[in-house]
């Protein structure tokens, strides 16, 4: 949306990894919320946010690049994820990767070497 300046997911990744940085050096939450604010842009609210995250859980993982992904399940199966990730506070495609990763996981350990 034009105008909309919100960071994506590894933006808040890296201002939240910005911010644990300026805590790390020994930098007062207050001082460093104001950095950010200054050289991101963002509101002294949001750098604040940032802060607070980084205090609370320190450095955010930055996802990877993501890439649309389309597959055809049965109804019955796409039921299922959508209410194991409903259940669970997560999204269906974090559920559908982390099940992918964990079978590849497991192929890659039951695979005979070539």
């Amino acid at each position: 949306m034009p105008g909309d300046r919100r960071a994506g997911a590894a933006g808040h990744a890296e201002h939240v990894n910005a911010a644990a940085g300026l805590l790390e050096a020994g930098v007062p939450a207050a001082e460093a919320a104001r950095v950010p604010a200054g050289r991101l842009g963002c509101s002294q609210r949001q750098a604040r946010r940032y802060v607070a995250r980084a205090a609370e859980s320190g450095r955010a993982e930055v996802p990877g690049e993501a890439a649309v992904f389309t597959v055809r399940l049965p109804v019955r199966l796409a039921a299922a994820v959508r209410e194991h990730a409903r259940a669970s506070g997560r999204t269906i495609s974090s559920v559908a990767a982390q099940a992918l990763e964990e079978f590849l996981a497991g192929a890659h350990g039951d695979r005979p070497a070539r």
